[in-house]
């Protein structure tokens, strides 16, 4: 009886993020924004499940789902700060480690970029931009290797500088509050139901 509560729990804490997490998609979606009144809510409410869930229920006390928010937090922060990210991307990423925790924060942010990049492929491949894309992402890769940044390639559509001071065209902006519901998805489901 005992297993099957747990069990009962921990799918109602991991539906309740899977519909936060299609609710944001589908807002950045249609207006490409990821609303405050969404993710806070939700960073409390995953926040509040581990503080009143036992520990043997799975819970992760009041700073395990802290340490998680704080995490996807801090792993996407740089992305914002580089302007290849929106700050609501990174909220979210926040709300989705105060579910996980900060361990499985991690693991899903692995899965939340690889969806990303085959967003990015996907997009690409739609808008006849391929080329632009792959182009980008060589000055990306030469930029860094050189000591330089990748600000301003990918940013909301605008063009940012390219070498020798040319303006870089961008691959186009993506609804990365996809990228982020669906990798984590395909993260819960490889972990929970192998």
């Amino acid at each position: 009886m005992n297993e099957n509560v747990n069990h009962q729990m921990h799918l109602l804490n991991i539906g309740f993020l899977l519909l936060l997490l299609l609710a944001a998609a589908w807002s950045d979606i249609r207006t490409r924004r990821i609303p405050n009144i969404l993710v806070f809510p939700g960073a409390i409410a995953g926040v509040l499940w581990h503080v009143l869930l036992p520990q043997e229920m799975g819970g992760l006390g009041f700073l395990g789902s802290l340490a998680g928010g704080g995490t996807g937090l801090a792993l996407l922060l740089p992305l914002y700060m580089l302007r290849v990210m929106g700050a609501g991307d990174v909220k979210l990423m926040a709300m989705v480690g105060a579910f996980l925790g900060a361990r499985e924060t991690v693991g899903a942010l692995l899965c939340v970029l690889l969806a990303g990049g085959v967003l990015a492929l996907i997009a690409a491949l739609c808008e006849g931009k391929l080329r632009v894309l792959w182009r980008n992402l060589n000055v990306m890769l030469l930029g860094t290797l050189a000591g330089g940044t990748m600000t301003g390639l990918f940013v909301s559509g605008k063009a940012g500088e390219g070498i020798g001071g040319d303006a870089a065209e961008s691959a186009g902006a993506l609804p990365y509050g996809v990228a982020i519901a669906a990798g984590t998805t395909v993260y819960l489901a490889m972990t929970r139901w192998n």
